[in-house]
């Protein structure tokens, strides 16, 4: 059991039916926005399954709050929020601090 202070920021999308295969295609053509951040640990877009459709998350996790923070008013993010705003009807984030990461046996480097 690990002990971490990693910082995780999830976004929970809604996107307009029809939308999505572009959305997906937006999300990832700016998504090195984020990866050239000193401060991001990694990113990742994933699809809801149990749910109603077009529900997306973004999960992101950081080396600290300061670093997602700085980040969150620059130029590069707002630009890039700003070309995912038209596909989604509605959105929530949630932040948080990861306590222990406990790696599977199954999870190889």
């Amino acid at each position: 059991m690990a002990e971490t202070t990693a910082f995780r920021v999830m976004l929970r999308m809604q996107i307009f039916p029809g939308m999505e295969q572009e959305f997906e295609k937006v999300w990832y053509a700016g998504s090195d926005v984020i990866g050239r951040q000193a401060g991001n640990l990694g990113q990742w877009l994933m699809r809801g399954e149990d749910e109603e459709e077009g529900v997306y998350y973004i999960m992101s996790d950081w080396v600290d709050e300061r670093a997602f923070r700085a980040f969150e008013g620059t130029d590069e993010h707002i630009e890039h929020r700003t070309q995912l705003h038209p596909y989604r009807s509605k959105g929530s984030m949630a932040t948080m601090n990861i306590v222990y990461a406990l790696n599977s046996p199954a999870v190889t480097s």
